[in-house]
């Protein structure tokens, strides 16, 4: 399955609400184009979309489990259980009988067995809607490492869920209303854990489950990294390292369509090219497919920064020669990255600000056009904040600063747009002490270990903030934008297991050589041309084209010109008026800014989303 919805209200029939509950459902299609499936009691509602690929062997149907005839369990859910045979021979064992081999009976089953702790053994990426008809409750459940989405609403009675916003806005007692806090959220470079920006929309922490009944909502989390001593010298923590990514590998290999990767000729990818690759030469499959992206006139355009050292190109074909894979590359120009169907099906994916500009829009296009080859690719999201990657982790003035490492290098009034917004409305936002706060929070929930010296301390913090703040931010992209059209992103790196390994591992074994992700990269060294291990990080590419930089300048000043646009409430008419057409060059955080502020606009319009600020 691949989106879930449903609703539960104690003081109404819901039976009569049935309309209401498809078309909460049918919004969440492209997550799921091969099937829908509602049910409805008396105070509760379930419905979902299937994904043939991420369950083969479910129906679309929503499972209800009953025992003697009586209904016991109606469940839901999307993603994909790993470890699902697993799973079903041990429940088998136990005396279950399984009419189907879709995962939502299974999870029923597994509920049924072990109660609300069967969320422990479950492998994978998931969320997750359970029913007790015994107890009148509902589960909720989202993954250890937050790679599924799941959004609720809680009333004065009801509570509302949903793989995205858009099922919650279709039952119509969810305001779409915009406060100071959520305005702070959308500006400010980061994402809280469990906050969604509108005003009573919730997002379910990754590792914790929700149980709603008569008696009120709970919430709890099964699943937390813990520190503990590293007992293995530095060859054994490789070769375990490369053990637990290639199980992680071929375990997401498993679908019913071809499994295929996104390349960008960096380590991470590559890697998982090169792991994929060789697993599927071994079980029969025929040459490994691989996809990237480019723009028009690239390499003429492209200017080298501490972001991205170098282009992809000539690295990707390294790789691709290197594991004889079929590759494709989506070549954009600056017009269909400005496209604005493009540019509305980005918005529509989200339900709110994307926040990545070109970053975004050219990943829903290259997704869309991998869509066409498969329903499932792997892809290297999470292997940077585990392993070390980005920029912050090796510079030592940036490991000191008191905030989150990727607002260190930049002046938070940079990234934020300050300069062009109501000095009054920014004053009121302080977004600074909004980032002290979000940061102080962050840092209470470390699990450090005692005796470990003041660098390895630190840096276990930084990895910390990596995983539970900053790669968020790249899940939920990632999800939005493949999954608008009926693609699953699987991402091996973070697979829990390897995830509560190398947390514990020592930076001085991450950085042991001197260089970013030492670890990993000696985990795939006979996997990988020579080139591509030696290349220094670089992140996905954003066009580098001053036609787009123009056409971001022009669109934004449409949008300031317009008194009835919505973003006009925001913005300071002298700073914009000074702004010219010199436009990024005269503003502090250039393009980047300008499109976080269109995208804020259309969002606010699109959505009729009210202002209460």
């Amino acid at each position: 399955m691949s989106g879930i919805t449903g609703w539960v209200d104690f003081t109404r029939d819901l039976i009569a609400e049935d309309g209401t509950v498809r078309r909460m459902t049918q919004s969440l299609t492209h997550r799921g184009p091969d099937g829908v499936g509602h049910w409805t009691t008396r105070h509760a509602a379930l419905g979902q979309t299937r994904l043939a690929a991420a369950d083969p062997g479910g129906t679309g149907e929503v499972s209800v489990v009953a025992e003697d005839g009586v209904p016991l369990v109606a469940a839901v859910c999307t993603g994909t259980v790993f470890n699902a045979g697993d799973l079903r021979a041990e429940l088998k064992g136990r005396g279950h009988r399984l009419r189907t081999e879709g995962a939502a009976e299974l999870l029923a089953r597994a509920y049924l067995e072990w109660g609300e702790a069967f969320v422990d053994r479950l492998v994978g990426m998931y969320a997750i809607a359970l029913w007790d008809l015994r107890t009148e409750e509902l589960l909720l459940v989202r993954d250890r490492m937050g790679v599924e989405p799941l959004y609720y609403h809680r009333g004065a009675s009801f509570l509302l869920f949903g793989s995205e916003p858009k099922a919650l806005f279709e039952q119509g007692q969810l305001e779409r209303r915009l406060t100071t806090d959520g305005l702070r959220e959308i500006i400010s470079s980061g994402k809280t854990p469990g906050h969604a920006v509108m005003d009573g929309l919730n997002e379910l922490r990754p590792g914790h489950v929700l149980r709603i009944g008569r008696d009120g909502v709970r919430i709890r989390r099964y699943w937390q990294l813990t520190a503990a001593e590293h007992g293995d010298d530095l060859d054994t923590t490789v070769r375990t390292v490369r053990r637990l990514l290639a199980d992680a590998v071929g375990e997401q290999l498993v679908a019913d369509s071809p499994v295929c990767s996104l390349l960008s000729g960096g380590l991470d990818s590559s890697t998982l090219t090169a792991l994929a690759s060789s697993w599927t030469a071994e079980h029969g499959g025929g040459r490994f497919a691989t996809f990237s992206v480019d723009f028009v006139g690239y390499a003429d355009h492209f200017r080298a920064s501490h972001m991205r050292a170098t282009p992809d190109g000539p690295f990707i074909r390294d790789v691709v020669d290197h594991c004889g894979t079929e590759h494709a590359t989506l070549v954009l120009d600056s017009s269909e990255l400005t496209d604005a169907d493009a540019r509305t099906g980005v918005l529509r994916a989200m339900d709110l600000p994307a926040g990545m500009g070109d970053l975004s829009t050219s990943g829903y296009l290259l997704f869309r056009a991998v869509r066409e080859h498969s329903s499932v690719v792997l892809s290297g999201e999470s292997a940077d904040e585990l392993f070390g990657g980005y920029s912050w982790f090796q510079d030592p003035a940036v490991v000191e600063a008191d905030t989150f490492p990727w607002l260190a290098r930049h002046s938070e009034d940079d990234a934020s747009g300050a300069g062009l917004m109501d000095p009054a409305l920014y004053a009121e936002l302080d977004i600074t002490g909004y980032h002290a706060r979000r940061y102080q929070e962050a840092l209470a929930e470390v699990p450090v270990l005692a005796g470990e010296s003041r660098l390895e301390r630190r840096m276990r913090e930084i990895t910390y903030l990596n995983l539970t703040r900053f790669s968020q931010i790249l899940l939920d992209r990632r999800d939005r934008m493949s999954m608008a059209s009926g693609l699953q992103v699987r991402v091996p790196f973070c697979d829990h297991r390897l995830i509560e390994y190398v947390y514990n591992v020592p930076w001085s074994f991450k950085s042991f050589d001197g260089h970013e992700k030492s670890l990993l990269r000696a985990a795939a060294r006979d996997l990988l041309p020579g080139t591509v291990l030696d290349r220094r990080k670089s992140h996905f590419p954003r066009t580098q084209d001053p036609a787009y930089d123009a056409s971001v300048i022009a669109e934004f000043g449409k949008i300031a010109g317009r008194p009835e646009a919505p973003l006009t409430a925001l913005l300071n008419p002298a700073a914009v008026a000074e702004l010219g057409s010199d436009g990024q060059d005269s503003l502090a955080g250039g393009r980047i800014v300008l499109e976080g502020l269109i995208e804020i606009n259309n969002w606010l319009e699109t959505y009729d989303v009210a202002l209460d600020i």
